[in-house]
């Protein structure tokens, strides 16, 4: 039995923390999965960016209020529920997600937390796990499923690499060129040619 695992930023939604950049004209906060594999060390360069600038959880949720899905993505994730079970697998925060998700119309969602002060200071980030990522794809594996997974980021790669199938989707080329064992889709009709293949296995 086939079941999806994807990202969910640059795959479903735009970047969350590039927007924050573009609101508050902080440069550094577009920095991403993209650009930096090492998660931790991404994630307390945001936080010290957001304690220098005294942005708090309500400045970020503002943000992500305004921001949509990307095109198509809603009429692609309909059409893949059709096929087959999916679940988004982030590394976004679950603070973060909620409006989001149900634009998309509330596929399943396995992410993070925050630390959050009663004065909305963003203290601290707990994960779900090390290599959850990774670790969804192996636990479903244990449940005898085949998994097919896509992403666009260094955070994504353990996923792939451990599902029974797997391919990037608008990665940046630094990715193209670390990770040319994955095909790459640009754009969503790309990538169902490529699912309808596997969900056939």
């Amino acid at each position: 039995m086939n079941i999806i695992c994807s990202d969910l930023e640059g795959v479903f939604v735009p970047e969350i923390w590039i927007n924050v950049a573009r609101k508050t004209g902080i440069e550094e906060l577009k920095l991403t999965t993209r650009d930096i594999s090492d998660y931790d060390v991404l994630m307390k360069k945001r936080l010290k960016i957001l304690d220098e600038h005294g942005l708090k959880i309500n400045d970020i949720t503002n943000v992500i209020e305004t921001m949509d899905p990307l095109e198509g993505a809603v009429d692609f994730l309909d059409w893949l529920r059709l096929r087959s079970q999916i679940i988004v697998v982030s590394d976004t925060f679950t603070q973060f997600a909620g409006p989001l998700m149900k634009k998309l119309g509330r596929p399943t969602l396995f992410c993070h937390s925050l630390s959050i002060e009663d004065d909305g200071r963003v203290t601290g980030y707990n994960l779900r796990q090390p290599e959850g990522k990774k670790k969804t794809v192996l636990a479903l594996q244990s449940l005898n499923y085949r998994v097919v997974a896509f992403g666009d980021s260094y955070n994504d790669i353990g996923m792939l690499k451990a599902a029974d199938s797997a391919m990037l989707f608008r990665p940046p080329e630094n990715v193209i060129e670390e990770f040319p064992e994955f095909p790459v889709t640009i754009d969503y009709e790309s990538l169902k040619k490529l699912l309808e293949k596997e969900l056939e296995v």
